[in-house]
């Protein structure tokens, strides 16, 4: 196996967390270098001979020995984190306290706390979101700046502002601190926009990024298995990704292409995801609050246990999107309520529908929007217009996928048009 992208992402996550943690957020700069240049030079190794395995360990390994030198080259001349400052000034303590922070168990907890540092409460939520997806989603700036709908040049300047605070304010964030929930929602929005990020493939390289996915997943878990952050609204956020992951079989088909929900096979879908995702919405009704991850959890769990499109109810699906409207206005929430409409009421309906969203504006370079009256006018029968629609699509599609996805549909209604 060579080394990809998705293998340094994961683990320079988890190394970020815990130097952060052996060298204090006021070095988190030093971390950052420390990290990159384990990464680097593993690459570079592994390039050559392909990804060994225990990788993992092999590269915690390296980490800790760089901290290590770091440590013996400036323990006079830099002001490290109070609680290893003691143990540094000796050889026989420093070893054995590396050692300690780098155990499978101290990583979890580190990724968690760096989670909690980045949401600083003198951070708007969007540079806390930011920071997280950055620091301990690996994500780039260009990424990140997609996701907000910001320049990479601003998105630079959140990240470095946030950074710099967190340096200022000289501690890491102790898990048991009281204020722990009101940092929350912003660690829960982060992972919601890594998830999306995987699974509905904004990005220029591919249609959907199974990787991205599963980072999300495996962080929001450390959520649920650390008994203060298991909150409904944490269950109810790990019920949506496992019954959306569910459908990851057959999201694509073995050419690639990028199917919608009425053409994936169904068989395919993973059924202990399901399963799993089924008992973690269960768990999500413990609270009075409803939140949208409820809500899209939800809507998520009707489609897992309809048989097939035609069988899904429908009706309360719409239902579902007007209370996630509440909660979330979004012109794509918006504009999955009504395909959601034309499903249930006609197409023609889910036309009034999208005509009716406030501000289409802000969907003006959203390839999914002209898709969608493409869709509908096409089951309207109108052809011709269906394909102009279908054709903007596609000069505002992000990646090879989309435009393979609305090629079939422009070669559909030209079939239609000739029938």
């Amino acid at each position: 196996m060579k080394p990809n992208d998705a293998l340094f992402r994961r683990e320079a996550a988890r190394l970020l967390a815990t130097l952060t943690r052996a060298f204090g957020v006021e070095n988190l700069t030093l971390a950052e270098d420390v990290v990159q240049e384990t990464l680097a030079n593993a690459f570079e190794a592994w390039s050559y001979n392909g990804v060994p395995p225990h990788y993992s360990a092999l590269l915690a390994k390296a980490a800790k020995n760089r901290a290590l030198d770091v440590f013996r080259r400036e323990r006079t001349a830099r002001k490290f984190a109070p609680e290893v400052r003691r143990l540094i000034e000796s050889e026989w303590t420093l070893r054995p306290a590396l050692d300690a922070m780098f155990l499978p168990d101290a990583l979890k907890d580190d990724e968690l706390r760096m989670m909690f540092t980045c949401c600083h409460p003198r951070l708007g939520e969007d540079v806390q979101v930011a920071l997280v997806l950055h620091l301990l989603c690996a994500l780039g700036v260009d990424e990140i700046a997609s996701a907000f709908l910001v320049s990479p040049a601003a998105m630079e300047k959140r990240l470095s502002r946030g950074k710099k605070l967190l340096a200022e304010s000289g501690h890491l964030f102790e898990l048991t601190a009281a204020d722990f929930l009101p940092r929350l929602s912003a660690v829960h929005r982060a992972l919601y926009l890594l998830f999306s990020e995987g699974y509905h493939g904004a990005s220029a390289r591919a249609v959907v990024r199974e990787d991205l996915c599963w980072d999300a997943m495996r962080l929001v878990r450390l959520l649920v298995e650390h008994a203060p952050a298991a909150t409904p609204a944490t269950y109810a956020l790990a019920a949506l990704m496992w019954l959306l992951a569910a459908r990851l079989p057959a999201r694509i088909d073995d050419a690639g292409n990028l199917k919608d929900l009425f053409e994936q096979d169904r068989s395919l879908w993973d059924e202990a995801l399901l399963a799993e995702g089924t008992w973690l919405l269960e768990q999500s009704a413990s609270g009075e609050v409803l939140t949208e991850y409820h809500v899209e959890a939800g809507i998520a769990a009707m489609h897992a246990t309809a048989a097939s499109a035609r069988e899904t109810r429908w009706e309360h699906i719409v239902e579902l999107y007007d209370a996630l409207l509440k909660i979330r206005p979004s012109p794509v929430v918006a504009l999955n309520r009504c395909m959601a409409i034309a499903q249930h009421d006609g197409p023609a309906k889910g036309l009034e529908a999208v005509r009716a969203i406030p501000d289409p504006g802000r969907l003006a370079a959203y390839p999914f929007y002209p898709a969608v009256l493409g869709e509908l006018e096409l089951r309207c029968g109108r052809t011709a217009i269906a394909r102009g629609h279908f054709e903007q699509a596609r000069r505002l599609a992000r990646n090879d996928g989309e435009r393979r996805f609305l090629d079939q549909r422009i070669e559909k209604c030209a079939r239609k048009a000739h029938s």
